[in-house]
């Protein structure tokens, strides 16, 4: 068995990113008393866990009998809008993540394996990164990665593209250089 940096229950589960806007460089980063974990990853690894742990939580809501309430949103006392923990060290850039619901503990077990791991054989990887979020904490994790998302560069009303400082040849207004409205 390789190293595995869990974290059940962490005092602290977020995305985050270094860089301006267009240079950003994306990371999760964990931390418990004993431990900051930080893991690479692309923007659109973000997106895409923050949606299906959003997905996991409303569908937990609708069809399952839980002891713990599942919030809607995310409670007020745990929206954390602090930078990344310094120093970021970078363990591994993320490859493939998985996503379940642990109903004898009612928590979202995120898993997080390196670029390039096999996940045919989970219980032989090299290193990989294992959540457990109680529901409020997952609310919490998906509203500030959505706000990470959303605080990159303005897309193009018209061809969607991101536009930089400079702005940007617009595909679909034929070479036309748009700016930031």
């Amino acid at each position: 068995m390789g190293i595995v940096h869990g974290f059940d229950s962490p005092q602290r589960f977020v995305a985050g990113t270094v860089g301006e806007p267009g240079q950003r460089t994306f990371f999760l980063q964990a931390r418990d008393e004993r431990q900051l974990v930080t893991v690479g990853l692309e923007k659109q690894q973000v997106a895409a866990l923050a949606e299906r742990v959003d997905e996991l939580l409303d569908q937990v809501m609708a069809e399952t009998e839980t002891r713990s309430v599942i919030p809607a949103m995310a409670p007020l006392n745990l929206v954390d809008d602090e930078p990344l923990e310094q120093p970021i060290a970078e363990e591994f850039r993320a490859g493939t993540m998985t996503l379940s619901w642990d109903p004898g503990d009612e928590r979202v077990v995120i898993e997080v394996f390196p670029v390039g791991a096999e996940i045919e054989e989970p219980d032989e990887p090299e290193e990989m990164l294992v959540v457990r979020l109680e529901p409020g904490h997952a609310r919490a994790f998906v509203q500030r990665a959505e706000r990470v998302i959303g605080a990159g560069r303005p897309s193009c009303p018209f061809c969607g593209q991101p536009i930089d400082p400079d702005g940007h040849l617009c595909v679909r207004a034929n070479g036309f250089k748009r700016r930031d409205p």
